[in-house]
């Protein structure tokens, strides 16, 4: 009996739920476990995150070519629906989900991981690794992180709303070779992509429409703003505004000039610190002490 963590990633939906399951999978230590990533790009590199193991499943109804029925899995994924749900929670012996949705309900042949709900079977919090939460000098004022995909080059299009803003610009893992040398004049300085711990972690204050980058500059002791693209669900709003963290809706320049302009003197709740208590529901569940 094995056990899998299947991550829905790709250059349309960017690598949130990767760095999620990089978080969960390291915070589970010393355990035998196999990710599968619809992105076979991210399974080549998945060691430099400190994953032993990985491999790309073009779809996600391939996993059953993989794991074997009896099998373990965490599915981080929005790719599901109802009857995917019950087929899988069939096939795997123990099938634990990790969604953000506010409205979700819990199968009965699931468990749950969500940031919202609570009752039995359901593990309430978030998954931010605790190396964030340690003091990191702050020697950048103001970083903006669109997020790793921008596919459709959004950015590009409305990068007027940022100019002087005097924001430092963090590229995209997924970004096109040379995109951000397009956007470079709007920003005071440029970042690869592989400075995003550093860019992440070492900013005042960050300006992303990635979530997960919210939790981590805040955890890190940073004052994060969320600019909620058009194109990506919101169901983190919710958990954002009871962390007190400013929310932005698209490319508005005068509320994003407003927000920065408030947030040295604007409160922010602390980020939920709960990796050792997931990684606790997670090994009890899946039967790995």
């Amino acid at each position: 009996m094995r056990l899998f963590y299947y991550v829905h990633t790709g250059h349309r939906i960017g690598l949130d739920r990767f760095r999620r399951a990089a978080t969960i999978i390291r915070a589970l230590g010393d355990v035998d476990i196999t990710l599968l990533t619809s992105d076979f790009r991210i399974a080549s590199m998945a060691r430099e995150h400190g994953i032993k193991r990985a491999v790309g499943v073009d779809v996600v109804r391939n996993i059953p070519q993989i794991a074997n029925n009896g099998d373990k899995i965490i599915f981080d994924s929005a790719e599901i629906n109802p009857v995917m749900l019950d087929d899988m929670t069939r096939y795997f012996s123990t099938f634990i989900r990790i969604s953000d949705d506010p409205n979700e309900q819990k199968h009965p042949g699931e468990l749950l991981v969500s940031p919202y709900l609570e009752g039995e079977g359901i593990f309430k919090g978030v998954a931010v690794d605790d190396e964030w939460f340690e003091a990191k000098p702050k020697t950048i004022k103001r970083a903006f992180f669109f997020g790793d995909d921008d596919y459709e080059e959004d950015l590009a299009a409305n990068a007027p709303a940022f100019a002087g803003l005097e924001l430092e610009l963090l590229e995209g893992f997924y970004w096109f070779y040379g995109y951000g040398g397009k956007l470079k004049e709007r920003f005071t300085a440029l970042h690869d992509e592989e400075a995003y711990d550093a860019v992440v972690a070492g900013s005042e204050c960050l300006v992303t429409s990635s979530p997960q980058a919210v939790l981590e500059h805040l955890a890190a002791g940073g004052k994060p703003i969320y600019l909620q693209r058009a194109d990506y669900p919101t169901d983190f709003i919710p958990l954002f505004e009871s962390l007190t963290i400013p929310v932005i809706h698209g490319f508005n320049k005068s509320a994003l000039s407003a927000a920065l302009n408030e947030v040295q003197s604007h409160t922010y709740h602390a980020c939920p610190k709960n990796s050792e208590e997931l990684a606790t529901f997670l090994k009890q569940n899946l039967n790995l002490y």
